[in-house]
């Protein structure tokens, strides 16, 4: 049993934790709580740390799974929660590309551009799971999807939606007309609204920055500016809200598409 805040391994997790820069150097995040444990898939983690109290009331979880037992006051060092559930991972990151995101007949893809807030990143990954979205791909300046906090937002979803940081978002325009897919830039000026546009094929939304909204170098370059009409004295919608909303108005159409 871990029982000393000095245990290397200890520290390996808070570091983990803490700096984006040991992620990313280390090629592993920590995914804490009984959801993100059971979902996670197996062949990604690396080392399972439990408490005592974990160990006695959910063992039928950790059957034929090695880990480690953590002091109670250790493991609350160790979590980024203040309300820890007795049991986080250290998970390797799984490896994406551009075209493995943009693979299939009519892509469905999220494009972000300098979302700072981790909430707002889960979020949207989570309902990109949900929306049947290929897959996201988003500015080196996006805020670091492994954040702890962006992980417990997703509610899993990390697991399963593919995600590329591009170092320039505006080089990749041309791979996606080549590939037939039209772009949509989420715009206070746009000239439609989101629902009188055709998401059938392929189909990337814009999304920008929750401060500066999307920078006019991007927005120039879109096939299509679309706005979501507001009423009252609203200026703009939450990043992740304007995101779901577009995601979908995609899947409603495509739905639509397949039953008929």
């Amino acid at each position: 049993m871990i029982t000393s805040s000095s245990n290397a391994q200890v520290k390996r997790v808070i570091q983990l934790n803490n700096k984006s820069k040991e992620r990313k150097k280390q090629k592993l995040f920590v995914a804490e709580g009984i959801k993100m444990f059971q979902e996670a898939p197996r062949e990604w983690i690396e080392r399972i740390f439990v408490t005592e109290d974990f160990e006695k009331e959910h063992g039928e979880y950790l059957s034929k799974t090695e880990y480690e037992v953590v002091e109670e006051r250790i493991f609350r060092q160790m979590s980024d929660t203040q309300s820890p559930q007795g049991v986080l991972c250290l998970i390797r990151m799984p490896a994406y590309t551009l075209q493995g995101v943009l693979s299939g007949a009519h892509p469905l893809c999220m494009i972000l551009e300098d979302l700072q807030d981790p909430g707002n990143l889960g979020t949207i990954v989570r309902t990109a799971e949900g929306a049947g979205v290929t897959g996201l791909l988003m500015s080196k300046n996006t805020v670091d999807i492994y954040n702890p906090k962006t992980i417990r937002s997703t509610m899993g979803s990390i697991y399963r939606v593919p995600f590329v940081y591009i170092e320039d978002l505006c080089e990749i325009l041309s791979e996606l007309k080549r590939r037939g897919i039209i772009t949509y830039a989420a715009h206070l000026q746009g000239e439609h609204t989101y629902d009188s546009e055709d998401y059938t094929g392929g189909t990337a939304f814009f999304i920008g920055n929750e401060g500066n909204g999307l920078s006019k170098r991007l927005a120039d370059r879109s096939d299509y500016l679309i706005r979501v009409p507001m009423e009252g004295e609203v200026e703009s919608l939450n990043a992740a809200v304007a995101s779901s909303i577009l995601m979908y108005e995609a899947y409603r159409q495509r739905r639509f598409v397949t039953k008929t």
